[in-house]
């Protein structure tokens, strides 16, 4: 168990509050441009501290991310708006008389990490590769082979790494499947794709040209969380055998994932939610920052590689070669299937609320 003594002035308790309960704010980017992966891995490490009687709360911009504010609204959570000065969020923090804060953002100025730490509040900081000026108690980074770096630690740091601490939200694990998944007959393959709640690079009708230039059967559906992105991917020129359906987010995602033959998302925090699921994952890397994680992720051999965005987007048919193996194979979609399974257990948020609670 992770211990610290703490000291420093007795934190007020927000009104209504039951003396005694353990109360944990997230501190986590939300934005039309910034997406919802941040979000969506908090809240699996918030259902998990929940189930444990841990009371939460939210501080981030979610309202300009609807379908990101409905998600920690169904979940009952409070969220305060979004922060910014490293005074702001001490006196924040104090005011909602919290015992831990957990940060997930590429946002915030190092010197909040710094001022929350030392007002002797316990904290957690997940990160990706690069720490981005966060220091925290427990430093969490989930990737693929995160094991292996050697990243110098603040002082008094301790750091969780790789895909034992990957946090998976309830609706993939009451999905997840009990055993490996099975190959699938060799019918007309189901495809669904989808690029985070924003789609915040317009990745969607570039997957969506990509897959009608193969010129194979497919039964696909897309999601676009717009009405410019929904109006590009429909406009799709498709072959008579080939069927495209858009549709706008939707709290099924993981129903969608569990039924499609062939699933094409970014590579980000949804690849390990994939994996979990048992899918067949083609990913595609849309931002830079995510370049390393994609590699690793295909060169596991549990996810099939449709390469950068950017190169989708100067050739309809730079991912041509694996999408039509991913099409017509169902041998090598059902062994993608189960590497992918074995490699993600879905029990990393346990692992991290450990920590995170032995702060307390």
């Amino acid at each position: 168990m992770i211990k610290r003594t703490f000291s420093g002035t007795v934190r007020a308790r927000k009104p209504g509050t039951v003396v005694g309960v353990k109360r944990v704010g997230v501190r986590c980017d939300v934005g039309p441009a910034r997406g919802v992966g941040h979000v969506m891995r908090c809240l699996a490490l918030a259902e998990e501290v929940r189930r444990r009687g841990v009371e939460l709360v939210f501080v981030c911009d979610a309202h300009t991310v609807p379908w990101a504010a409905e998600q920690i609204a169904a979940r009952g959570i409070d969220v305060q708006p979004a922060v910014w000065t490293a005074d702001e969020h001490v006196e924040l923090f104090a005011r909602l008389g919290l015992d831990a804060v957990v940060f997930d953002s590429y946002d915030l100025d190092a010197s909040v990490y710094a001022a929350v730490r030392a007002s002797g509040l316990p904290t957690v900081a997940i990160v990706d590769g690069d720490f981005r000026g966060a220091q925290a108690d427990v430093l969490v980074d989930q990737n693929l082979a995160a094991e292996l770096d050697r990243p110098v630690l603040p002082r008094g740091s301790v750091r969780l790494a790789g895909l034992p601490y990957v946090m998976i939200r309830d609706e993939i694990l009451d999905l997840r499947p009990a055993v490996a998944p099975a190959d699938r007959p060799n019918v007309v393959p189901t495809v669904f794709a989808f690029f985070g709640g924003t789609d915040a690079f317009g990745a969607g009708p570039y997957v969506a040209r990509a897959l009608a230039a193969t010129g194979l059967r497919f039964e696909a559906t897309v999601v676009a969380p717009g009405e410019e992105l929904a109006r590009r991917i429909a406009d799709v020129e498709l072959q008579p055998h080939q069927a495209l359906n858009v549709i706008g987010p939707t709290d099924q995602l993981a129903a969608r994932v569990r039924a499609a033959d062939l699933t094409i998302s970014a590579s980000g925090t949804s690849t390990w939610e994939l994996l979990c699921l048992g899918a067949t994952a083609g990913l595609v890397c849309v931002v830079d920052n995510q370049v390393m994680g994609y590699e690793r992720a295909v060169g596991t051999g549990a996810a099939a590689g449709l390469g950068l965005l950017s190169a989708l987007q100067a050739d309809v048919g730079a991912a041509d070669q694996t999408l039509k193996r991913l099409l017509t194979d169902p041998v090598e979609r059902g062994r993608l299937a189960r590497a992918g399974w074995e490699l993600v257990d879905g029990r990393g948020r346990e692992r991290v609320a450990d920590a995170l609670l032995g702060l307390i």
